[in-house]
């Protein structure tokens, strides 16, 4: 991708406009987009400021690591400088994995070739030597399910899943429980280790991580996951292998099976120190409940974590920034709080959505947004409100479609760190992102900065803005 100006102008909802906003009763149409003119009145773009150093000053940050607690200090005197109140620190102590060594090769029947591989969190260890077995071919998860264990037990397994490109990243659902739940079920068959195609829509030879869960008393195996052109590789080995079997066999001969060797030594390090930090734009109504904006503050180690998710924190905190600066301008505050939360530990669990949730799901949240799906353009608009808020959900409507944004259709979920206040009776709103490409880099260490797109990116904080804007004033008739 091209790379971009690291400055530019506010491409979206100004401080003018959002004190416009602000200033109208709950009922009011909302006004036109600020001109060229206020646009190019514009300084720093906040968003960009967080992500960029975010990214630069801190890096990789993955939970319960040194590097997550220098960037939970870092969000908090980034916030403290911003003007936000009550920024503060929540820990909580989390289990806490981290990777070794990570070495992949097909060995036989054919010349030895490496393959790109990456452990997935919660792997098992091969141990320093590796170990080297016959590869056990599944098309998909569902094939595993299905097979019978002795075609399992011994063998390192191997899921073939190739997930598409979609505009809503539906896909990841779908194939995302050969990562999930592949290896809980290989493990559970006997398999000595599992390998999959990695989760991802790109045909770069960068493999994709993520965690994956065993059931109590399943002990890990070594689980990995290699890029998609040496999936493809492993795949053509495989078929060939089944083409000489069938020949060889004919005439008399007993072929080699496909092999692998793998070697994978990641370690668990026990319960470690995580937390989320959390911030404020105060409202005017202290009796009235916030509305709650959530992003994540860690990210895998491989890469930098720009598009998951210091592009989602840059997004999500430029938005509460301007409706606060809105509100100032406009001589007050918005009527509710807006509480923003950078949690901990999403990536491996979501381990600080649980936390946030421990301490605060007694109280009462008006509704929660989350962003968690990279930085490109917000193109579709959801709902979970009640009934009384249907004219809440026109005035958001109308204010984020000269933006490109549609209303969809589907309920809204709110987003990994806030699902469990959302399961519990939250409404949520959903600003969904485009993500056709997200799953190209997505986990990788492709996740760098260049790839965030600095105008999609303002988009994102346009409709944001306006959105927390209406919600943040809503009214008690409208949401409790």
């Amino acid at each position: 991708m091209t790379r971009q100006p690291i400055a530019a102008p506010l491409a979206g909802a100004t401080a003018a406009g959002l004190a416009l906003i602000l200033s109208l009763p709950a009922a009011a149409s909302i006004p036109p987009p600020p001109s060229a003119a206020e646009l190019a009145q514009q300084g720093e773009d906040p968003a960009w400021a967080i992500t960029e150093a975010l990214t630069t000053e801190i890096g990789p940050r993955q939970a319960g690591t040194e590097a997550e607690a220098a960037a939970r200090r870092w969000a908090v005197k980034r916030l403290t400088d911003m003007g936000f109140h009550n920024v503060r620190e929540e820990p909580y102590m989390m289990p806490t994995w981290v990777r070794g060594e990570e070495a992949a090769s097909l060995v036989g029947p054919f010349h030895p070739q490496k393959l790109a591989i990456a452990a997935l969190g919660n792997s098992g260890s091969t141990g320093p030597n590796g170990i080297e077995g016959e590869i056990a071919y599944f098309a998909s998860f569902d094939a595993l399910v299905a097979a019978p264990d002795h075609l399992v037990a011994g063998k390192i397994v191997f899921i073939d899943h190739q997930m598409e490109p979609a505009q809503d990243g539906s896909g990841y659902g779908q194939y995302g429980r050969g990562r999930f739940q592949g290896p809980n079920v290989a493990a559970k068959k006997g398999a000595v280790a599992i390998v999959i195609r990695s989760i991802g829509t790109d045909s770069h030879r960068n493999p994709h991580t993520g965690v994956t869960t065993f059931e109590e008393g399943v002990k890990p195996i070594p689980a990995g996951a290699i890029a998609n052109p040496d999936a493809d590789l492993l795949v053509r080995q495989w078929q060939r292998t089944l083409s000489m079997r069938t020949k060889e066999t004919y005439l008399g001969y007993t072929p080699e099976p496909l092999r692998m060797k793998l070697l994978l030594t990641p370690k668990q390090l026990g319960e470690q120190v995580s937390g989320n930090v959390i911030a404020e734009v105060p409202g005017s109504d202290p009796a009235a409940s916030p509305v709650i904006v959530a992003c994540h503050l860690d990210s895998w180690d491989l890469g930098t974590g720009a598009i998951d998710d210091a592009a989602g924190c840059g997004i999500i905190t430029a938005a509460a920034k301007h409706v606060m600066t809105a509100g100032q301008m406009a001589g007050g505050q918005p009527r509710r709080t807006i509480r923003i939360l950078w949690a901990g530990a999403e990536e491996v669990g979501v381990f600080g959505g649980k936390a946030y949730f421990d301490a605060h799901g007694k109280e009462k949240h008006a509704v929660a947004l989350e962003s968690d799906f990279g930085a490109d353009r917000v193109w579709r608009v959801q709902f979970k409100l009640p009934e009384s808020a249907a004219d809440l959900e026109k005035r958001v409507s109308a204010a984020v479609a000269p933006f490109g944004v549609v209303t969809g259709h589907d309920e809204a979920h709110g987003g990994a760190d806030v699902g469990a206040l959302v399961e519990a009776g939250t409404p949520a709103v959903d600003l969904g992102q485009d993500g056709t490409r997200y799953f190209d880099v997505h986990h990788t260490p492709d996740d760098t900065l260049d790839k965030v797109d600095p105008a999609q990116l303002r988009q994102n904080v346009t409709v944001w803005a306006a959105t927390l804007a209406i919600l943040a004033n809503s009214s008690d008739s409208e949401l409790p």
